[in-house]
């Protein structure tokens, strides 16, 4: 029986000109090919991007899988996150695929609330949308067994500024300030947010 792999995706932040992160997202990719298309070539993201003449801020949407299917520039609006609820699935991200229908599930049952924290095996791990951090007595902190790898959640650890850790749900009161990570958004502390369970 043949398989085909499910098509990948990768998001990158382009501003003022520049294309942020490259080199993570460049190693994602390579990793993500090489796993799931045994794919050993790597396509070099740099030449094949380019910078929109509009200036702003744009989510640069690539859509791969052996090769580049297709790829977007699209006007970047932030999402905005107040209220969150962790929920706990099953569910299994590990690789950014281009298909979301789960992740989009898990918001649309809960309508209520802006974003969903993703409770695993009783350990939280991200939102549909981002890696999480939570900080404590001085330093980051992240789930140390994400859904998803995220390139930003990579170059803040690389950079010693976050530091992954087991979080249960019922230890979130013990951390003062709580973040979202990802490419787009970056490294953002929420100042307004209520996370239920």
């Amino acid at each position: 029986m043949h398989y085909d792999p499910p098509l990948l995706l990768e998001t990158i932040r382009i501003e003022g000109g520049s294309i942020h992160n490259l080199p993570y997202h460049q190693a994602r990719m390579d990793r993500s090919r090489e796993a799931l298309y045994h794919t050993f070539s790597s396509i070099d993201l740099r030449s094949e991007l380019h910078i929109p003449e509009e200036k702003g801020i744009y989510r640069c949407r690539i859509v791969y899988g052996q090769e580049i299917e297709s790829i977007e520039y699209l006007p970047y609006t932030p999402k905005t996150v107040r209220r969150l609820k962790i929920v706990s699935s099953e569910i299994s991200y590990r690789y950014k695929y281009a298909d979301r229908s789960q992740l989009d599930a898990l918001l649309k049952d809960n309508p209520d609330y802006d974003e969903v924290i993703v409770e695993k095996n009783g350990l939280l791990t991200d939102t549909t949308i981002a890696n999480i951090a939570f900080f404590k007595e001085g330093k980051w902190y992240t789930p140390k067994r994400p859904l998803l790898e995220g390139t930003m959640r990579a170059k803040f650890i690389d950079k010693g500024l976050l530091h992954p850790k087991e979080i249960r749900s019922d230890e979130i009161n013990e951390y003062s300030h709580f973040a979202l990570i990802n490419a787009m958004i970056g490294f953002k502390i929420l100042n307004d947010y209520s996370i239920e369970s």
